[in-house]
């Protein structure tokens, strides 16, 4: 099968297949995606040889190595590469210059991050601070999962209060109280179900609220 030919636009590039490059690539299989992984080590190529779509050994940052592997033919890549700021980077620049439409760049630091985007990452991930901020915030509150957006935005996962079983959302106005909106409620052996005015709050379930960093951190505290 010819690369150009598994090279749809659903279809993505991993290069780099570490912990967190190989990560990405098992999770966009599980999401229906087919993916072309790259990596420079044929011992770490040969163990994914059987879980990846296609898996080449290539040098990420040879613009004639990814011209070969079909490179152009894709529209999306994820540059896993992390430790190796140099190799990152000059990836970063290749891919660009090759004129894929969406990168996402994984980084070790700010001064990574900015250096990334300088060259033409579309986005940036930074997973060590992520997951860093997302456990502290989880440490320091009685929420059960929680995600941060870059604009002060958050939606997590809390127990439902002590007084709401029984009772409506409309009920218990959380938003007017508290400023947070319920997105969902789960229980135990149940599916998740979406929040409507009318739903009742089973006993010892747990709910899903967004809003602003600060409310629903002050929501979570009262549950």
């Amino acid at each position: 099968m010819a690369e150009k030919d598994i090279a749809r636009d659903e279809n993505v590039v991993v290069i780099g297949l570490g912990r967190f490059g190989g990560q990405v690539a098992e999770s966009l299989l599980a999401l229906g995606h087919e993916v072309l992984g790259i990596d420079e080590n044929a011992d770490i190529v040969q163990r994914w040889s059987d879980q990846l779509t296609h898996v080449v050994q290539a040098d990420s940052t040879d613009e004639d190595a990814l011209l070969q592997v079909g490179i152009k033919e894709f529209t999306r890549a994820v540059v896993g590469i992390g430790n190796d700021i140099e190799a990152s980077v000059l990836t970063v620049l290749t891919l660009s210059e090759l004129g894929l439409r969406d990168i996402w760049a994984k980084a070790v630091s700010a001064k990574h991050g900015r250096i990334l985007r300088s060259v033409g990452a579309h986005h940036v991930i930074y997973p060590e601070a992520t997951m860093g901020e997302r456990v502290a915030h989880l440490i320091a509150s009685r929420m059960l999962d929680f995600i941060e957006f870059d604009d002060g935005f958050a939606i997590a996962k809390t127990r439902a209060p002590r007084d709401s079983a029984g009772r409506t959302l409309t009920d218990l106005a959380l938003r007017s109280k508290h400023g947070v909106t319920v997105v969902g409620i789960k229980t135990h052996g149940s599916d998740f179900v979406y929040a409507a005015p009318e739903a009742v709050v089973p006993e010892n379930s747990e709910l899903v609220v967004a809003g602003p960093t600060e409310m629903v951190q002050r929501f979570a505290a009262t549950t």
